[in-house]
């Protein structure tokens, strides 16, 4: 599980440079990286919730770890102009986005509080993951409906 936190390491400090460079291509690639990471580690925490991964105490506090990581960034940064779903095939974001970028941060800001706390608060059990996906996932989940194009 350390090549997970290095490969989060990696991509994060590898994102800001990325984000400066502002191409679609570039904005494009660095945003599905940090989505895919996000659910790599729900994917964990969501596993172990349902039964279907055995619980793991270290493995479930370092997915929560990094989630908390990713939500450091700024990944609305990665947003740029012609990146919507109007705009390329490539992407599933809504222009929806570019009409209402404040609400959209506010979106984000809720992912960040709800990631707050919960390396610890998956400590002690299966039993306690759940309340955390929940919230995580009612914070994705209130971000998609409104800014992700559906599938």
């Amino acid at each position: 599980m350390m090549t997970v936190k290095a490969a989060v390491l990696v991509a994060m400090l590898g994102l800001p440079a990325v984000a400066t460079a502002q191409s679609v291509e570039d904005a494009l690639e660095a945003r599905q990286g940090f989505m895919t990471m996000l659910g790599l580690n729900m994917g964990t925490l969501s596993g172990m919730a349902k039964g279907e991964i055995p619980y793991d105490e270290a493995a479930a506090g370092r997915a929560a770890a990094n989630i908390v990581a990713l939500t450091q960034y700024d990944a609305p940064a990665l947003f740029i102009d012609g990146t919507s779903s109007e705009d390329t095939d490539e992407s599933e974001a809504l222009p929806a986005i570019w009409e209402n970028p404040d609400d959209f941060r506010s979106k984000f800001a809720g992912l960040v509080e709800a990631a707050a706390g919960s390396p610890a608060a998956v400590a002690g059990g299966q039993e306690n993951l759940g309340p955390v996906v929940q919230r995580l996932g009612g914070a994705c989940k209130a971000c998609h409906d409104d800014y992700r194009k559906a599938d």
